[in-house]
């Protein structure tokens, strides 16, 4: 018996994009459920993971979309890149709206050869399986949200948070929909171990034919155990025993399959010595400590991996939030020199107004967590709306004029 669909944050995204536009590209890790979303919007499907329909498509792409009843769902297209110059052809010829669906786990699109699709192919993300999403929330308006619209006074404490084991117990739970809804816990490690394995030995070389799996495979370790830290080139390089060369198109390769994300350092004329290296992160937490090969108790013996993996896994909630989100926020970091002021994720919004998120592994944060979030509030001034020290306890509470605490589990609750 199939499970009930789990509704997604960006189903009434796609519909209504659908609604007025002629194709729409929904892109995102393997196995975090695209073909299921789409499919539900979709009259018919051209199915290019099936080596047949591949082989047609790449015979005649256009007389494959040809008379198909839309939206036609084109599922893979990676399989077959020829494919977006069909759809563009298509949407020349009749850019009524609501005609094609395109999904893909690639998104290196950018090879002379091939059609990148601007102005006639909206592209949405499709992260993991958010927390609010496995709850049944999706409906409900999401943390950032509530607080550009209302401020702090919209923020109320969940009605039964976990404690910091059951933290660490949710981020390992995962956000790929097989292993999070389908699977027992004994069986989840399993799964991502095998995933991660078939990104390196299969999935990587639909995008790079001349990688090696054995340095892939230490460089994406590497990543993991640094996940949701601001390290230098050199240092990632000498860690994964590769030159600074390789590593640039290992860490392309995996932001191409949406595995690896980045913020960008935020910068300001306003303040000075901010430094600009991006941190960096895999995109789903247990899929971290897959590749780590660190359970439950390892994480909560160790201080520094607990921090890594609990902001990692609070970024993959947010940043799955923005695409469905009427707040249209870009997601950074803050570091200045030598890590004197340093803020973990920080969302500006369009008006350059900032959200601030502080991420701690405490039940009981106090003024002092949220000093860095008092410097940069008296930096900006007026453009601080709100900041956040997200902890592992129960209480709301304020600890400075735009600055409270809040439970993590309010990204769901």
């Amino acid at each position: 018996m199939r499970a009930p669909y789990l509704p997604r944050l960006v189903d009434p995204v796609l519909r209504d994009l659908l609604a007025d536009l002629p194709a729409v590209m929904l892109t995102g890790p393997r196995a975090t459920g695209k073909t299921t979303t789409a499919a539900r919007l979709a009259r018919s499907v051209v199915h290019l993971d099936r080596p047949e329909e591949a082989a047609v498509a790449a015979a005649d792409p256009d007389a494959v979309l040809r008379g198909r009843e839309p939206p036609v769902l084109i599922d893979e297209w990676q399989a077959v890149p020829s494919i977006l110059g069909a759809v563009k052809r298509a949407i020349d010829r009749d850019p009524v709206p609501g005609r094609f669906l395109v999904t893909g786990s690639a998104r290196s699109e950018l090879a002379p050869d091939l059609w990148p699709g601007t102005g006639r192919l909206v592209r949405v993300p499709l992260y993991g399986l958010t927390t609010r999403e496995r709850v049944g929330a999706a409906d409900r308006p999401g943390l950032m949200e509530r607080i550009v619209q209302g401020g702090l006074d919209a923020v109320e404490p969940p009605a039964d948070p976990p404690d910091l084991r059951g933290y660490v117990t949710e981020l390992l739970t995962s956000g790929f929909p097989q292993p999070a809804v389908h699977l027992p816990p004994s069986r989840r490690e399993i799964w991502l171990s095998s995933y991660l394995d078939q990104v390196i030995t299969r999935d990587a070389a639909t995008v790079d034919h001349g990688r090696d799996p054995v340095k892939l495979r230490r460089f994406l370790e590497t990543l993991a155990v640094n996940t949701a830290g601001v390290v230098d080139d050199a240092t990632l390089c000498r860690t994964a025993g590769i030159n600074r060369r390789t590593a640039q198109a290992y860490e392309a390769l995996l932001t191409d399959l949406s595995l690896v994300d980045t913020f960008p350092g935020w910068w300001s004329n306003r303040t000075k010595r901010l430094v600009q290296r991006p941190k960096r992160f895999l995109v789903d937490a247990a899929l971290a400590a897959a590749a780590v090969g660190i359970d439950e108790d390892g994480i909560l013996r160790d201080a520094a991996v607990l921090g890594r993996l609990l902001e990692t896994f609070v970024a993959a909630q947010v940043r799955a939030e923005l695409p469905a989100s009427r707040v249209r926020a870009r997601l950074y970091h803050l570091r200045t020199e030598q890590g004197r002021q340093e803020v973990d994720i920080l969302a500006e919004l369009p008006r350059q107004d900032l959200v601030a998120l502080e991420v701690k592994a405490t039940s009981a944060p106090g003024r002092a967590d949220a000093r860095h979030l008092a410097w940069l509030r008296d930096e900006v001034g007026d453009r601080f709306v709100a900041g956040l020290v997200l902890h592992a306890g129960a209480r709301v509470f304020r600890l400075d004029d735009r600055i409270a605490a809040v439970p993590i589990a309010c990204l769901w609750s």
